[in-house]
């Protein structure tokens, strides 16, 4: 009786599950089909969308009546500011993340081993940055990068990115799964601060670095609001930007771009999965 009822919930879950990805799945799944359908057909199917005397349902079609790469051409040959937008977003997400990490990773080594004065003061402060909302230090951003002469230029988004506290935070949290013991015995062998931190601490947090690097490359490739305030000129705007645009000129395009801004995301987590996982179970341990 107790085996039948373990079955039943192992299959109840299993359901749940499976009930769960198929949702999540659905949009993706829909975007990637109707990239692959002629203008025509996406029109037939999505025309009436936005209309108001809307009398019939919008016929969401799992498989093409024609395969064709019209709106891939569109979007990656005959479209040349696409590929602006889509380097303009590389331009600025990979420095973000490179410097987080790096920022990150020294800031949590000594908030996490190393003992000062005020240090935990200095780094709850330090989180009340992360907890605040965008739109609070909007403001006072905006006006930072006035007076140095960073507005409508790529690195009033960068810098501010490099300094982001969630990083520390993440690998903090990280680092203090790691026994003090590993320190105590390299200390012991003459092993300075420097050492212990490239020899020791990093290879240890390298699921937790994965980790950051997948949430960072998630954030910052989907930015929306800095982009719009801090640089006018549309030729210096990332791609997360230019979608919202090309929705208005043609719907196959849309869904095009839409698969290829998807494609960076999802290689990166199918190959950093493993450490992203391990990553995000040790952050919350602690030592």
């Amino acid at each position: 009786m107790l085996v039948n009822k373990e079955l039943n919930l192992i299959w109840l879950r299993t359901l749940l599950l499976v009930t769960i990805a198929i949702l999540i799945l659905t949009p993706v799944i829909l975007t990637f089909v109707n990239s692959l359908m002629m203008e025509r057909e996406i029109i037939a199917n999505y025309g009436m969308l936005g209309k108001t005397d809307i009398t019939t349902f919008v016929n969401l079609k799992w498989i093409p009546d024609w395969v064709s790469f019209q709106q891939y051409f569109k979007v990656l040959i005959a479209t040349p500011r696409f590929l602006l937008m889509f380097w303009n977003s590389v331009l600025m997400v990979v420095p973000i993340i490179l410097g987080q990490v790096v920022v990150a990773t020294l800031a949590a080594f000594a908030f996490g081993k190393l003992r000062f004065p005020g240090r935990d003061p200095l780094f709850f402060l330090y989180l009340i940055t992360m907890i605040m909302p965008f739109q609070v230090t909007l403001v006072p951003n905006y006006i930072m990068a006035d007076r140095l002469g960073l507005l409508n230029h790529p690195s009033s988004i960068i810098l501010p990115g490099i300094f982001g506290a969630f990083g520390v935070f993440l690998l903090r949290q990280f680092m203090l799964h790691i026994h003090s013991a590993y320190m105590e015995a390299a200390k012991i062998d003459g092993a300075g601060y420097i050492h212990i931190f490239f020899s020791i601490v990093l290879p240890m947090v390298k699921p937790g670095i994965a980790a950051l690097f997948v949430l960072l490359f998630a954030d910052y490739w989907n930015m929306v609001e800095q982009p719009l305030i801090f640089l006018q000129d549309p030729t210096l705007q990332p791609l997360s930007v230019f979608l919202s645009r090309i929705q208005e000129e043609a719907l196959g395009v849309s869904f095009a771009a839409s698969v290829v801004y998807m494609v960076p995301m999802l290689l990166l987590f199918l190959c950093a999965e493993r450490y992203f996982i391990e990553g995000i179970q040790l952050s919350g341990v602690k030592g």
